[in-house]
């Protein structure tokens, strides 16, 4: 089945509070992130929270990587989404493992723009 684009929803458990409350170091993770995959950077904003928390995107020409932390939980919710085939949002995903520390990964992968089923639709209402 031919789609536009996988995106990664991923979860992960157990990182490191001291990475997770810093905006330069989570700011860093995520652009490289994007750049372990093959991604081109185009933009990226991140922001702190007040008490503590970070919440940020990455814009890349084949779409996003974002991310927002619970330091306190030791959490971090992270999508990344990517079109073509030049770029393996996988790729990303374990090297956030990795550099945010993370005990626990729990990850799925969607298909968006799922075009052979977007035909047999508008034929099918012809």
């Amino acid at each position: 089945m031919q789609s536009l684009g996988r995106h990664v929803l991923a979860e992960l458990y157990g990182c490191r509070f001291e990475v997770l409350n810093d905006i330069e170091k989570v700011e860093d993770i995520m652009v490289n992130a994007a750049l372990e995959a093959g991604a081109e950077i185009r933009e990226f904003v991140f922001h702190k929270f007040s008490p503590q928390g970070v919440s940020g995107v990455v814009v890349i020409s084949e779409s996003h990587l974002a991310i927002h932390t619970w330091p306190e939980l030791g959490y971090a919710a992270v999508d990344v989404f990517t079109c073509g085939d030049k770029v393996d949002p996988w790729d990303a995903c374990k090297y956030l493992e990795i550099m945010f520390g993370a005990e626990f990964v729990n990850a799925s992968e969607i298909k968006r723009g799922i075009l052979q089923e977007q035909d047999e639709r508008l034929v099918a209402n012809i």
